[in-house]
């Protein structure tokens, strides 16, 4: 009995965590992600250079397009978004 009672316990942290992560990244997260990624895009613009290949949702200028995006994304996701436009302001200087 006292397995079973384990066992369930353990399913039932691993629903949780499945859960949480299909929930995406918490609204404090993803203020600070859209804030960053509007920098980005304000540095991306600056630069005559950068301009080009600006190009998708990745480069909107709207914070709600990055935030509300954001909420969907794992803080992996995220992460990877900001690599990819910090790496074109990085190759376009």
């Amino acid at each position: 009995m006292r397995r079973l009672s384990l066992s369930l316990v353990g399913a039932g942290v691993a629903v949780a965590v499945a859960a949480s992560a299909a929930q995406g990244a918490p609204p404090g997260f993803c203020r600070d992600y859209a804030n960053a990624a509007l920098n980005q895009v304000r540095g991306a613009l600056s630069i005559p250079r950068c301009r080009a290949g600006m190009e998708g949702t990745r480069w909107s200028a709207e914070f709600r397009v990055h935030y509300d995006w954001c909420l969907g994304a794992t803080p992996e996701a995220a992460a990877g978004e900001r690599d990819a436009r910090t790496e074109h302001l990085r190759r376009c200087r």
